[in-house]
């Protein structure tokens, strides 16, 4: 435990005056006396400064230098120009709480005077762990007035993350007032540095104080969300931008519409058109504060219209005359536009038109005004004139784009014009680009449709040689074998199908498989299928149900309707493991029905395999909202279980108060398997072959998942990285680990896993180091850094 004797303070007293390079606060400890923040009232000429500045004794030109360090910190950041220049100066214009402090020569008592000019140097060189427990050690003495002064001088010396820890170690104090300015402050400063999850967690802490957030609060935050490269922040950034002109009544400046709108329309079209109705809001509070619209505003606005489903032809013509009414000529990107428009609505006639303009215009014809003009005329079914105009585009471009043969290989096949279709297809493997996958299964469900068997075999063949095989391409060959008769090559396909992780069963395999074994009149193998769909509750047709029923009363069986819901021992115990990972339960406000919430990192090759086969497996569980048609393999990466009071176990041990708690009896549960899918959710493999578990818990929860790895003769490292403890299994027991988890890891993981180039074992681990302390004290805190 540190502290301080009251015969040292001279000593350390003179220490100091003499390190004043280290410790450059001591030579303004004695505050000019024009910044009294609270005996004397401001002058004027500093009223308007904040007192990070007053402190210091800077002019307005620091308000310019941290300005300028903003900007440079989103030059560097290179994901979205954001108009930092013009927020800047927009910026400096927003009023800011004054943080009132007292000045340290006013402190009556020798001793806190030194106590505190010790603590201001001392506690910037450590981590969160030793950091809190100098407090601690301090805690009989310090006070809301020493707090506040400490937080500060922190934040002038730009050791924000000091300030911050300092501020939560307050908040956890007895004697803790809100502050509002100074959260206000401090708030901005993580902002300005990015770290939007810790101003987030500023932000909230103002709000549920009952106090509106200033404006360049919300300002802030909102920037810091878009400039950060991870999954939601665009979704947090539009919910504080609905909020600040809804709840804070502020009307936010030019550079915050624009930046937002465009963080909006820089995603795919087939995500960014779930943003349509954001983006309208973002429209109308420009055009009710009567600021400037953009023609990028206009353009992104008429293109997230031209990717819904059902096309508001009204909005567009309306939002054209007005881009038309402020100056501005339709370019490039409102052509193409209209053009993918005409495509879903069949209007040639207007495509035509477009066509012309494009024509006309100095940058040429881009690649996907061939593609929307081909799908427009096949609309109308003039599929010869669509092969026209891909062969005009290979002539202007000199080659034709991958969308561009999937099209057309797609609309041929629709006109089950075969011979066209193969030539196509074979031209299109010949040119070596690739997806090709979507092209053969185009191709091959045109042979399905017209009885090709034969062909589509031989498709099918060499679809495996040259694509990665996936569930789709399977269903179609197999229920091309059940219609040839060929229900042995169909038991075969069916059979690996079921046995392939990363291929895998659904209910229209099962039920095509039901029907060929009932046609055959192979009763006890389609017995056996209903048990397996049973299982896995499948819907059976209802075509097969009356003959289904005759099979099972040969044994006076009933047919069961798989309605009752229970999980499988192997779904609970991948359960435990996928909690441990970091998966999310919520519960009702009675804690009676709970609903378990999958989310996966788009970014990780691991997460996808694993999104994959986790929603084949939990179907059954699955809301509808989530549920993909069978011939879809566009499965989401976020999707959540109906609310059923079959998880109160899991909620009630693992999620008792909304985060997660290990509980006393997890030696009972962590099992192989649930070992496994803790590492495939929430683990890492290292370059050199470690082995590293995430755990978000208390430190009494991590004790218990030591002990018991321990009683597995498992030996292995923690360390805590922030609000995260890191479990690492070193050198040979990395080995032991993976012998243990190998046989339930996924087959198309292990091989990626083992390979040292793999991606999955690229993960830096130099800010990892089991060899040292922790970052953060078990003891000391429980609201460190976010992961």
């Amino acid at each position: 435990m540190l502290t301080i004797s009251t015969q040292t303070l001279p000593s350390i007293t003179l220490s100091l005056q003499r390190h004043v390079s280290f410790f450059p606060h001591v030579t303004t400890v004695r505050t000019p006396r024009s910044y009294h923040f609270l005996s004397a009232p401001l002058s004027s000429a500093t009223s308007q400064s904040t007192f990070v500045e007053q402190l210091a004794g800077e002019k307005d030109s620091s308000q310019e230098e941290k300005w300028d360090m903003f900007k440079n910190s989103d030059a560097e950041s290179g994901s979205v120009d954001f108009d930092v220049g013009t927020a800047g100066s927009e910026m400096r214009h927003l009023g800011e709480p004054v943080v009132e402090v007292i000045e340290l020569e006013e402190l009556p008592e020798q001793w806190r005077r030194a106590k505190l000019a010790w603590l201001c140097k001392e506690l910037p060189s450590h981590k969160g762990g030793t950091l809190v427990r100098i407090l601690n050690a301090q805690k009989k003495w310090l006070r809301q007035e020493d707090g506040t002064y400490l937080a500060v001088h922190c934040m002038r010396i730009r050791e924000n993350e000091t300030g911050f820890r300092v501020y939560k170690w307050m908040m956890q104090q007895h004697w803790y007032r809100f502050d509002f300015a100074l959260a206000t402050k401090l708030a901005d400063y993580m902002g300005k540095e990015r770290k939007f999850a810790k101003c987030r967690e500023i932000f909230d802490d103002i709000i549920n104080q009952g106090r509106v957030p200033s404006e360049m609060t919300f300002h802030i935050l909102i920037v810091a969300y878009l400039s950060a490269p991870v999954q939601g922040c665009l979704d947090e950034a539009c919910s504080i931008y609905n909020r600040m002109i809804q709840l804070g009544g502020y009307q936010p400046r030019p550079s915050l519409h624009n930046s937002l709108f465009r963080a909006l329309v820089s995603k795919p079209g087939g995500l960014s058109k779930y943003y349509l109705q954001q983006a309208e809001f973002i429209f109308h509070n420009l055009l009710t504060s009567g600021l400037e619209i953009q023609k990028d505003i206009y353009s992104g606005l008429i293109w997230l219209h031209s990717y819904q489903d059902n096309i508001d032809k009204e909005r567009i013509s309306l939002l054209k005359k007005e881009m038309q009414q402020a100056g501005f000529e339709e370019g490039k990107e409102v052509l193409l536009s209209v053009l993918r428009v005409c495509a879903k609505e069949g209007d040639v006639e207007e495509a035509e038109k477009t066509w012309l303009r494009l024509l006309e215009s100095d940058n040429g014809i881009p690649t996907p005004a061939f593609v929307y003009k081909m799908e427009a005329y096949a609309k109308i079914g003039e599929f010869m004139k669509s092969l026209e105009i891909f062969r005009e585009m290979q002539e202007r471009l000199g080659s034709a784009s991958v969308p561009a043969y999937h099209k057309i290989i797609e609309l041929l096949c629709k006109a089950e014009e075969t011979e066209l279709a193969e030539s196509l297809m074979k031209e299109f493997v010949e040119t070596g680009m690739k997806p090709l996958m979507p092209s053969y299964i185009n191709l091959t469900n045109m042979y399905l449709n017209l009885g090709m068997h034969d062909r589509l075999h031989l498709a099918f063949s060499e679809c495996l040689e040259k694509c990665r095989p996936n569930r789709t391409i399977y269903g179609i060959y197999l229920e091309s074998l059940k219609n040839a008769g060929n229900i042995e090559k169909a038991e075969e396909i069916f059979n690996h199908m079921h046995s392939d992780q990363t291929i895998g069963v659904n209910t229209r395999s099962c039920n095509i498989i039901l029907s060929a074994y009932l046609s055959s009149g192979d009763f006890i193998k389609a017995e056996k299928i209903y048990h397996l769909m049973c299982l896995k509750k499948y819907e059976i047709e209802s075509a097969w149900m009356e003959k289904l029923d005759y099979v099972l009363s040969l044994n006076r069986k009933e047919v069961k309707k798989p309605v009752s819901l229970n999980l499988s021992s192997e779904q609970r115990e991948n359960l435990i493991g996928l909690l441990l990972g970091g998966l999310c339960i919520e519960s009702d406000e009675k804690r009676k029905r709970h609903m378990i919430r999958f989310e996966f990192n788009e970014n990780s090759r691991m997460h996808s395999v694993l999104r994959r086969y986790l929603y084949d497996q939990y179907h059954e569980w699955l809301h509808p909202s989530f549920k993909v048609s069978d011939g879809n393999d566009d499965i989401p990466y976020k999707y959540s279980t109906i609310s059923h009071p079959y998880f109160c176990f899991y909620a009630d041990k693992f999620w008792p108060k909304g985060r997660l708690v290990i509980p006393k009896l997890i030696h009972r549960w962590l099992t192989p398997r649930a070992l496994a899918y803790w590492f495939m959710y929430g683990g890492h493999r290292t370059s050199v072959g470690d082995i590293l578990l995430k755990l978000k818990v208390s430190s009494e929860g991590i004790a218990l998942v030591f002990k018991t790895l321990k009683a597995r003769s498992l030996d292995c490292r923690v360390k805590k990285k922030g609000r995260v403890f890191w479990i690492g299994f070193l050198g040979s027991n990395s080995t032991l680990f993976w012998k243990l988890i190998e046989p339930y890891v996924l087959d198309e993981l292990k091989e990626d896993l083992l390979n040292e180039g793999s991606e999955y074992r690229k993960l830096d681990t130099q800010n990892i180091n089991f060899d040292c302390g922790s970052d953060s004290d078990e003891k000391a805190s429980d609201y460190s850094d976010d992961d």
